[in-house]
């Protein structure tokens, strides 16, 4: 303290004196003398900082260069392949092909071939041409209790609220899917006008706070469900039982995004901090779950209904399955979310340590469906981190019939991977409510890009199963997929992952590494895990 009342007095008597004898323009030296001066001795006497506190004035440089870190390394340090969660390769296809210009690479691959890992596509020396296959392929979503099944692309948007995104990015992406002809999954949120005034078709989640179809309780209003879920624009029900990103946690809205609109919409109070509750009030059991998707189904006049989950407890998926079989009711489709996936907002614990990888959790669902033999009647949809042609032929491969995209499709929006999700402090408007960032994101513009990016990327899916040899997508095996686990091993997912055959396990033939998670499937009741 002593030093700095010298140090600082020595400086305020110098420059007083320079603006004195040497005139008016030497004031200016002495108002920032000074007012450094009170920031030192405000600091000195605070007492949250102990740097501030130790170092007045220069400590508060810590936090500057704290903020600036992710924009400094993002620019100045990273390479083209080392980037989190996207590398700078990804997001540079993703902004090219939205953009519509060249996405090409020179000279040739930056990727280390030999580094254990390193995944690719095994091609044919007869491949087939390109102009022969789909580069629009879907898939039809409906089973035998479906009245209105839905024919969707093969890939899509994923759940993304409006609360937790923009509106003016909602109204992009709703209006890219529309130009585009696939599917917008609305999040959590509700089903907000800015998703239907533009008249994509959509995915309703219905999260387990029942947003936009709760009654003043936070309960299931399904009155309120049947008058909303069939909209023309509404072509399928997802019922959200956990993400990757946050399983087990519940969504989360910061009180500072949560305007009177969102709050309207949501049927909720505005201005407050929402956390979702992170299980359902609706139904308490795998069979009451299946029994829920029935009533959905039932109440939306027949439309398609699926689940979203992460795989958490094996046993209690096979339960769900369980109470499937014993009922006789099926889901339309199942979307699996990996741990990779992505949110606006979650604890690191859950984003870094809970929840199943994509690919394990995308073999364990598909295997589990095949050999029970219920795969027939439903749909996989997988979610997490994909960004390119390739993401989508691997998941396919592994047991998907389609993909969402989240990160992927906000990037072609233009996001910049800021990391400032959370905060609504977004700097391209994408995932912030503040009207003077939103004002930025021009939705008759990005709706072109959303569309570009999601029909270039197809076009690449088309040339890669052609290089494959094949023309359909459901001709994609594990087999196609190769993995290097060491410098001289390369095993297919095929090796990695077994396949197992349809209805082996009605016949009590159950691979060793899933008999302990039969053994407590127990379809009353949740939590029973060995």
């Amino acid at each position: 303290m002593r030093s700095f009342f010298l140090t600082s007095t020595a400086f305020l008597v110098i420059s007083a004196a320079l603006a004195f004898f040497l005139g008016s323009g030497w004031y200016i030296l002495f108002a920032i003398v000074l007012v450094l001066t009170i920031l030192g001795y405000y600091d000195l006497f605070q007492t949250k900082h102990t740097i501030m506190r130790n170092y007045p004035v220069f400590g508060r440089l810590r936090y500057v260069l704290e903020e600036l870190r992710p924009k400094m390394y993002q620019y100045f340090i990273e390479s083209d392949i080392d980037g989190r969660p996207f590398n700078r390769i990804d997001r540079s296809t993703v902004y090219q092909r939205a953009k519509g210009v060249r996405d090409t690479i020179p000279f040739g691959t930056q990727l280390d071939l030999y580094a254990e890992g390193y995944e690719w596509l095994c091609h044919t020396m007869s491949p087939k041409p390109f102009d022969t296959i789909d580069h629009d392929p879907r898939i039809m979503i409906g089973n035998k209790d479906c009245q209105q099944p839905y024919s969707a692309s093969i890939l899509n948007i994923s759940a993304m609220s409006f609360g937790a995104l923009s509106e003016n990015a909602v109204r992009a992406l709703s209006a890219g899917a529309k130009i585009g002809n696939f599917a917008h999954n609305t999040g959590e949120g509700g089903l907000s006008h800015h998703h239907l005034e533009e008249g994509g078709d959509l995915i309703w989640q219905i999260g387990t706070a029942y947003f936009g179809c709760r009654d003043e309780d936070g309960r299931f209003d399904p009155v309120l469900f049947a008058e909303k879920s069939k909209h023309p624009n509404v072509k399928m029900i997802e019922l959200k039982i956990s993400q990757g990103a946050k399983p087990g946690h519940g969504g989360i809205l910061p009180a500072e995004k949560n305007t009177e609109e969102i709050a309207k919409i949501r049927h909720i109070k505005p201005f407050t901090k929402v956390s979702s509750p992170p299980y359902h009030t609706a139904f308490d059991s795998p069979l009451g779950m299946v029994k829920f998707i029935q009533e959905l189904r039932s109440l939306s006049g027949g439309k398609p209904v699926g689940f979203k989950l992460c795989i958490g407890y094996k046993s209690e998926f096979i339960s769900v399955c369980q109470a499937m079989i014993e009922l006789d009711i099926y889901p339309d489709f199942i979307a699996v979310d990996g741990g990779e996936g992505g949110t606006g907002a979650a604890p690191p614990e859950f984003s870094n340590y809970v929840g199943g990888p994509l690919l394990d959790s995308l073999d364990f669902v598909h295997n589990i469906l095949n050999g029970l033999d219920i795969r027939k009647h439903i749909k996989i949809i997988a979610s997490g981190k994909v960004t390119s042609a390739f993401h989508v032929a691997r998941a396919i491969a592994l047991g998907a019939d389609a993909c969402y995209q989240a990160r992927g499709m906000m990037i072609s929006l233009g996001c910049i991977q800021a990391l400032m999700c959370n905060t609504n402090q977004c700097p391209t408007g994408i995932t912030t409510q503040d009207p003077k960032l939103t004002r930025g994101l021009v939705p008759e513009d990005k709706k072109v890009r959303v569309a570009n990016y999601h029909a270039t990327t197809l076009k690449n899916f088309a040339e890669l199963l052609g290089a494959t040899g094949v023309t359909e997508t459901s001709n994609l095996k594990r087999s196609h997929i190769y993995r290097r686990v060491s410098l001289n091993s390369m095993i297919t997912y095929e090796e990695i992952f077994p396949s197992i055959k349809v209805g082996s396990m009605l016949n009590n033939d159950i691979p060793e590494k899933y008999k302990l998670d039969f053994q407590f499937a127990d379809r009353t009741q949740w939590g029973l895990h060995p």
